[in-house]
């Protein structure tokens, strides 16, 4: 299925294969919140340290400011993944870290909660964010890492095509411990 990009009325929408992602918005909250409570257990192990009001609405409006100054002065963009069919909120990608100059590329990192996780919603999200990154943002290349038995994250990465690149030794402070990750990345095709 063809990738595209609309704009709505709160911005940016991307669409992929039975997705789209947006920009976070103060309506979502509710789902958000929901959906990463009901799935902490299977998140955490994957994720920096939760601060003890994660899923408060104060910490929600605080990173949607966050989101739109990072959005705002080109750092990163935060989007949440919606299925297509019934606008279930199903997870969340960001492109972290933009760097220009020399290098043009970001960090990519994503989550979806656990009962949307496996069904192929993150790797389309990702397909549309890869094309958001190097048709509309002008990246040349993006990067990512997961942890070496976070199997399910390497195989959304496989899938979307990036490529293994190595390993780097206590590289992310993940659930309170530095932790070793695989390296990935993905080289605009266009240049």
């Amino acid at each position: 299925m063809a990738l595209m990009r609309k704009d709505t009325e709160g911005g940016r929408r991307l669409d992929g294969d039975g997705v789209y992602l947006r920009a976070p918005e103060l309506r979502d909250y509710q789902d958000w919140a929901t959906l990463r409570e009901a799935s902490r257990a299977f998140l955490t192990p994957w994720e920096p340290t939760w601060a003890q009001d994660e899923t408060s609405r104060g910490a929600f409006r605080y990173k949607l400011r966050r989101y739109a100054e990072d959005a705002r002065d080109d750092k990163a963009y935060a989007l949440f993944v919606f299925r297509e069919e019934d606008d279930a909120l199903l997870g969340g990608v960001t492109l972290s870290n933009v760097r220009r100059g020399v290098a043009q590329t970001a960090s990519l990192g994503y989550w979806a909660g656990e009962a949307h996780a496996g069904k192929g919603y993150i790797t389309a999200a990702v397909r549309a964010v890869l094309l958001y990154a190097f048709d509309d943002l002008g990246l040349h290349r993006v990067e990512a890492a997961c942890q070496p038995d976070n199997a399910a994250s390497r195989r959304v990465l496989a899938k979307a095509g990036f490529t293994e690149e190595g390993a780097a030794r206590a590289y992310l402070k993940i659930n309170g411990a530095w932790r070793d990750h695989v390296l990935f990345g993905i080289v605009n095709p266009n240049g």
